[in-house]
Parts: C-alpha cells; structure tokens; sequence
C-alpha cells in the first residue's frame, strides 16, 4: 500500500483526536517535574558577578573606630524620638540630617484601602556628591518601622550614621538620598512613585500621595537596612537578602551577588535568603528545592517583601539586609558591608545590565537561569492549547454515518462504499478504510460560544471589584458569597444554554476550546514576566484541561445484569459525586481557603492585603485569579453540567421528529 494511502487513513482516523488528553497529561506531567531538576547541579550555576566595574570588596573599608560611639548616640537618640509624636518624631530626624549637613525634606501620602487610612511621612535627605552632576543618585534606606511592624532603632541609627560618614568622602560621584518611611511598604511605594512624576502624582480618593520638594539624577539602586534591636544594642548572626519585588520582579543579580560577595567574602556574614538558614553550610538538593519553592510562593503572591520592593518595578535595582539570629557580627560589621557595596554601587558608570534579570535562587551562591526553568511554565501553558486544540478539531469533523447495504459495493469518485467499510483509491493503490474512521467536515457555530466567554470573562471583574474596595467588616462575608454563588452559577448557566439554547455538543467543545486556550495564551505570557505565578496558577488549574461532560446515570452501565434504578443510584452516588467535588475542591475560592488553612493564615487579614495590594502596590495576582482563571474554572462548571441539565423529554420528542 503506497505511503499517501497509509497517510490518508490516519489523517481520518478518530484515533488522533484522542490523543490530545493523553498529550496534555504528558505536557503537564513534564512540566512539573522540570521543576524538580532545577536544584540538580546540571541545571544551576554558582553566582558570579558580570560586571567588571563594580569590583566588589575590592576597596578597604574605614567604617569602624569613633563612629561606634557615633552610633550608639543615634540609637538613643532614635529610642527618645519614638516615645514623642508623629510630628515630633519626623522633625527630629529632620534636624538630625540637617545636622549632618544633609538637605533635608518630608512627604506626606494616605491611602486608604479596605475603608481603613493608611497614612505616614517620609523623611530623607540628599547627600549631594562631590564629583556628581546631578543625574544619577543612591538611595539609603531605614524604614522607622520594618515589615514585622518592629520600631527599626539600630537600622536608623546605622543609616545616620553611614551617611554622617559618607558626608567626609569626596569619592562620590553619585548623589546619595537618605530616606527613612513611616513603614516598609507604603513609605517607600508613595516616594518612589512621585519621585519618578515631574509633578503630584494624581490623587484619587483612595491614595494622595505628596510630591517631593528635592529630587535629584536617576536612581541606580537602593539599599535598605532592617536592623531592629533595640537601645542597648543585640548581635546577629548572619544577613538575610531580601530581593523580591512587587509582581515578582526581581533586582540585577549582580547587586545581590555584590551585597553577598562582600558580607560572605570580605566581612565574614553567612548570608540567607527568604529567612532559611544559611545555604553555603550544607547546599543539599533538598535546601536548594527549599530555598526555590519560598520563592515561587513568594514571587506568585506579588507583595512586597521589604522596603526595596517598591523600587524594582521601575527598573531600580534594590535589596534589604535584614539582620537574623543572635551571634557575634555587630552594628561595625554591617556598618562596612553597606559601605563596600555603596562604593561599588558608585563605580557603576551605566546601569546595572550585564546580568540576569530572570532568576531563580537556589541559594546565596546559586541560581538557575530563564532558559533552564522557562520550560517548566510554558509545558504546563502548552498543556491547556493542546487540549484546546484537540477539542478545536474534534468540533468541527463528525462521524459519517454507516451505510446499511450488506454485500452492495458502488463506485463513486475513486471510492467504493460498503457496510461498515469505505474503499479509498489514491492513484493505483486502495486502501479498505472503516466507515467510523471517516470524518466529515462541518460547519462550526462560533458566535454563541464567542459572546458567553466574552460574559463570562466579564463577569469575572465582579468579585475582583467586590473584594478590593469592600470595607474590611464586608470582605469576608463578601467571599463567602462569592464561593457559595460560584458553584451554582455554572449550573445556572448550563442549564440556560442547554434547554433555552439548545447548544450541540459542538458549540460545548467550542466554549472549552476557547476558554483553556485564552487560559493557556495567558499562563504562557506571564511566564515571562512571572515564572512563580504562572506556574503555581497553571498547575492549580490544570485539572481543567480534563472536564468533560459529566455523563448521566442511564449512560453509565454498571453491569449488564443490574436494572436502570441500580446503575442510577451508583453512577451518581458514587462517580457523579466524586467528580462534583472535585471541581468544587480546584476552585479559586476554595483552593484560597485551602491555602489559609494549611498555611494557619487568617482569611480576612490575607483578604485585606490582597485589597492593599491591588491599590496602593499595583499587585496584579487578584486580576489574574478572578479575570483569568476563575472564568476558565466556571466554564469547566458549563461543561462539566451540560449532559446532567438535559431535559430527557424534550431530546426524545427531538429524535421522534428525525
């Protein structure tokens, strides 16, 4: 049989349009488990630094000596400052920089989220350098209290301090801003934000942000320091480099390769990442496979972890030192650990660009780049389009029916028809190929489809909307709302289109077509921007891409010699119930509640940072939740009903009419 024949009947062979499940199955299987390659040394590389100019712990350090009494007097001086007012506080800071020989200058900003205000000062100053012209500047950071809500005493002082001593260095060539938030999220989110307007950023009744009196060149990068202990002082035992930022963007990796290069290399300070222990002391695949998933947990949330994260979204490199445990480094040893990398920072003669800024660490030491854990989302992505396209195909062919003339063989068109079979002529070649095999073309119903994926997508903003306005009373309540609606919604709406619309089965293939591929085109797209949210997203919904009908108990045959009413009671009973609770277990409200619950998180706290976060940060987690992977889920529900909501009556009245 010639290979155009051969190829011919597996093109119309159903046998392929089974394959796609089986191919999602694979694609998903693959997917998951390249996550787990990644902390294998052939898919990560130690850190190193690409930049050649930074030159980190090159430089002799002279912090130290007289400036520990220099510190120790801010620090009391901090301590006094936070028994007095608001106001009172923020002017002494003002007076301290404006002692120092800094200019000095404050920015109010309020927010208000959840019906709740969110207000504060910030107040910093410029250290303008003595070799710089103004276009490029460094910012200091000390937030007054740090993302544990504790009064930063030793960070500020440490900050004053460093910045007392950098005004004696005429080796600057970038201008250096000391700023020091109410707070270590909003603070810095309003004065990053009306740093980078030329005027008032625009006030809405929900944030009135202050504009900045002294500006100065473009920010290279950022350092915040969060050392908490309080007035007679605490050690610490190693350094923990926060570097997340807000939608999982993330810092050069030569700033915290350089921050790490010089607290581990020159200054003898292990260093930590997400508040692990330190990895350089065992470096197992199960430290790595840790230190990797609080990162995706992390990076998937989209919040800002610390003072440095509002500043990455607008291409500024930033990172914290948080101090950890109780050991012998002192105020003396992260003192010249910011100063070496502030003079690092300032040998930069361009942007911070030789490195990556798609990452994932494994640890202080070790990464994996974008090209080895890309895959992993976009497998997961593929998984959804294969699955779409399947379905795709599978609505626009149907079976040709048998012909029923036994032993009566005609010729038509190069093709001879018999019962059950189909002779096919190509050239001087024949092929016996069954009737069932044949599929025939037909028209696709695009329209009705189309305009309930457009509703649904739309209707998706209504909870988003809901939960991040709603005051915070009405945010649970609001949820449990949502959750409880969400599973009868889908059942209301297969029931409208399936009696009042009579959709086929076609135009239900198409509504799972179009919605795993929209889900599959986006998870695909956020992986580049945010591996962490796609891939956590896309394996949440990946059960999605294997609803299909839920058949109805007189369709499942149990066994032949059981009645109707036996076969009825164990296919719902049993499969029915079990697929029902399945998808009610993979929705977004209830995997949010899930997650709450394994995590001993209190739900209305997470709702209240997710309303912060879509506000006042620009976090777009809940967007995504909402306008993307609920509707998927709901048009799963859609699916998933459509044979249940049959009206029997009617479909008998329908084959009696043909």
């Amino acid at each position: 049989m010639a290979l155009s024949t051969r190829l011919l009947a597996f093109r119309n062979s159903p046998v392929l349009l089974k394959l796609p499940p089986y191919l999602s199955a694979l694609c998903l299987a693959i997917g998951i488990s390249w996550l787990f390659t990644l902390p294998l040394d052939a898919y990560s590389r130690r850190t190193y630094v690409s930049e050649n100019a930074i030159l980190p712990g090159q430089v002799h350090t002279y912090f130290g000596g007289s400036e520990h009494n220099i510190f120790r007097a801010y620090r009391q001086e901090v301590y006094h400052l936070s028994q007095q007012s608001e106001g009172d506080r923020n002017a002494g800071l003002a007076r301290m920089m404006s002692e120092i020989g800094l200019k000095p200058a404050s920015q109010p900003y309020d927010f208000t989220v959840a019906g709740e205000g969110i207000n504060g000062t910030n107040v910093y100053g410029l250290l303008q350098g003595p070799r710089a012209d103004a276009t490029e500047a460094m910012v200091l950071m000390a937030a007054y209290r740090n993302f544990n809500n504790d009064i930063n005493y030793s960070g500020i002082a440490l900050a004053l301090t460093l910045a007392r001593y950098f005004k004696r260095w005429s080796i600057w060539s970038k201008d250096i801003f000391l700023l020091i938030p109410s707070d270590s999220v909003y603070g810095p989110q309003a004065w990053v934000e009306a740093y980078h307007h030329s005027s008032s950023p625009d006030a809405t009744p929900y944030r009135n942000i202050s504009r900045l009196p002294i500006k100065a060149g473009a920010l290279q990068a950022a350092v915040a320091l969060d050392y908490p202990a309080g007035p007679w002082g605490q050690r610490f035992e190693r350094l923990d480099v926060q570097y997340d930022g807000i939608n999982g963007a993330l810092p050069n990796l030569d700033l915290l390769n350089t921050a790490v290069a010089i607290a581990s290399g020159q200054m003898g300070i292990q260093c930590s990442l997400h508040g692990l222990p330190s990895s350089h002391q065992h470096d197992s695949y199960t430290d790595r496979l840790r230190t990797l998933g609080e990162g995706l947990r992390s990076q998937a949330a989209g919040h800002a972890t610390g003072p440095h994260s509002a500043f990455i979204p607008y291409h500024v490199d930033a990172i914290t030192l948080k101090t950890v445990g109780d050991g012998w480094h002192d105020e003396m040893s992260l003192g010249r650990t910011t100063e070496s990398l502030f003079r690092s920072i300032n040998n930069l003669l361009e942007h911070l660009h030789q490195s990556f800024f798609f990452y994932i660490l494994l640890g202080a030491g070790r990464f994996v780049s974008i090209g080895n854990y890309l895959p992993a989302a976009m497998l997961i992505a593929g998984s959804f389009t294969v699955t779409a396209l399947g379905l795709w195909a599978q609505s626009g062919q149907a079976a040709a029916s048998a012909q029923s003339n036994a032993g009566k063989i005609g010729t038509t068109g190069g093709k001879e028809k018999g019962e059950g079979f189909e002779v096919v002529k190509v050239g001087g070649s024949v092929a016996l190929v069954a009737t069932s095999a044949i599929m025939k073309r037909v028209e696709r119903k695009m329209l009705l489809p189309a305009a309930v994926i457009l509703a649904v997508h739309l209707l998706g903003f209504v909870p988003l909307y809901a939960l991040v306005n709603l005051p915070r009373p009405f945010l649970q309540p609001a949820l449990l709302t949502i959750a409880t609606s969400s599973l009868a919604l889908p059942l209301i709406a297969s029931l409208i289109l399936v009696r009042s619309f009579q959709v086929e089965k076609q135009q239900l293939q198409l509504l799972q077509s179009f919605s795993l591929l929209l889900l599959g085109a986006a998870m695909s797209t956020l992986a580049t921007l945010n591996f962490s949210l796609a891939f956590v997203v896309g394996v949440l919904a990946s059960p999605l891409s294997f609803v299909r009908p839920l058949p109805r108990a007189g369709e499942m045959t149990v066994s032949k010699k059981l009645d109707l009413w036996t076969q009825r009671a164990v296919g719902w009973t049993v499969l029915q119930s079990v697929i029902y609770a399945g998808w009610v277990a993979i929705s977004p409200p209830a995997i949010l509640y899930e997650a709450c619950w394994f995590m001993e998180l209190d739900i209305e706290h997470v709702l209240v940072e997710v309303a912060k976060g879509w506000n006042a940060q620009g976090v777009y987690t809940a967007g995504m939740v909402w306008g993307v992977w609920w509707p998927a889920w709901f048009m799963g529900g859609v699916v998933l009903f459509s044979n249940v909501v049959k009206d029997d009556v009617k479909e008998e009245q329908q084959k009696a009419l043909r």
